[in-house]
């Protein structure tokens, strides 16, 4: 059986290649395979070696000082340890946090279990374009909030937020401002050195990178104070012990290294891919974007298909790989909550599919993926 057109790179990226081959040199006897931790011998300080030059690496992509990136086991981690190391941490300045009704589940599931501590949260609705308006967070804002937490690029439309606009609100109240930035890499270009974000989510896996290793950037100056979640050796500054995976971590400090040097080419691939998809879609009927292609990221494209059932349109789309919202959500038969987040009527939710591409989609991936959907929607509303 050949295998179906991969356009879910949403939800993960295949790993480069140029990044598998440098992971395995950090994995067997014969190369750089000892704990990083162990300073009394050179295998452990050829690991350190390895280790600190990928956090060099995730720090150029972003404009931080490696000493603001902290390892964690994936940006869900970095999620965590953001809102909640940060509420307890500063639980005496204040304890009220803000974010949107549409983040992805890491912040909102971690927002709840704060609630259940005490905290109080404030969940902010979008605008119909997936975005959140600098005035609804003006709004927001209490006498008691030391925290904004609001994603770059949402994971199921790719809106894009305007993090300047809102990190400065946020700061001009004396709040820190967290961004999950999860989707961005490779997409969105950001500089914690000139903006306002006081931290940082990163993932590996969404930008040709490894599954199970992602960051928290955490501004130094001035110092953003984060209780640490996980005890056990003091590592990451106290703040994320737990042995280093050497591999992992030069597998997403190679493949940020490549978004930075890539980011050009890879940009202009993903506009030239989504155009040419949309231009495809003109002649269908019944065809809702959910997308706002003006203010998102040139790699998501979300559809609506009138009159047909998601779950059966997708069984339909055999030949394609695709999902009918986020990926932490599509065993749920309820329509996601980004669509009904942002008025999308349900029957139209429940009739939507994400379509996502990235570096190794090919012209003739979209072309073969639009008549597989033409053919689809025919049958299914025959």
């Amino acid at each position: 059986m050949s295998q179906p057109i991969y356009l879910d790179y949403a939800a993960t990226t295949p790993v480069d290649p140029r990044v598998a081959e440098l992971m395995m040199r950090h994995l067997t006897q014969e190369g750089t395979f000892a704990n990083p931790a162990s300073r009394s011998h050179m295998p452990g300080w050829l690991a350190e070696q390895a280790v600190e030059g990928a956090r060099r690496q995730v720090a150029e992509l972003i404009g931080a000082d490696p000493r603001e990136i902290v390892w964690t086991s994936g940006a869900t981690e970095a999620d965590n340890l953001a809102l909640t190391g940060y509420m307890r941490a500063n639980a005496a300045r204040g304890r009220h946090l803000i974010t949107s009704t549409i983040e992805h589940k890491a912040i909102l599931d971690t927002a709840s279990a704060l609630e259940a501590e005490g905290f109080e949260v404030t969940r902010i609705a979008p605008q119909p374009d997936g975005r959140i308006s600098p005035d609804s967070l003006r709004d927001a804002l209490r006498s008691d909030t030391i925290l904004v937490s609001l994603m770059a690029v949402n994971n199921e439309l790719g809106s894009l937020n305007d993090l300047d606009a809102l990190g400065d609100i946020a700061h001009s109240h004396g709040a820190a401002f967290h961004v999950d930035a999860a989707q961005a890499p490779g997409k969105v270009q950001i500089d914690v050195s000139r903006q306002p974000i006081d931290m940082l989510s990163l993932s590996a896996h969404k930008a040709y990178g490894p599954k199970g290793i992602g960051a928290l950037y955490v501004r130094r100056q001035p110092q953003i104070k984060v209780d640490a979640l996980i005890h056990g050796g003091g590592h990451e500054r106290g703040m994320r012990s737990g042995t280093l995976p050497t591999h992992q971590i030069v597998g997403m400090g190679e493949a940020y290294r490549l978004s930075a040097e890539q980011f050009d080419a890879d940009h202009q691939h993903l506009v030239a891919l989504r155009d040419q998809f949309v231009a495809g879609l003109a002649g269908l009927e019944g065809v809702h974007f959910n997308t706002d292609i003006g203010v998102s990221a040139p790699n998501i494209v979300n559809l609506a298909f009138e009159g047909v059932d998601g779950e059966a349109m997708l069984m339909a789309l055999r030949g394609i790989a695709i999902s009918t919202g986020s990926a932490c959500n599509s065993a749920s038969v309820e329509p996601s909550f980004v669509l009904t987040g942002i008025g999308v009527p349900r029957p139209l939710a429940l009739a939507s599919l994400r379509f996502s591409f990235g570096r190794f989609t090919t012209a003739a991936d979209i072309e073969s993926a639009l008549g597989e959907l033409r053919h689809a929607l025919t049958s299914l509303r025959a």
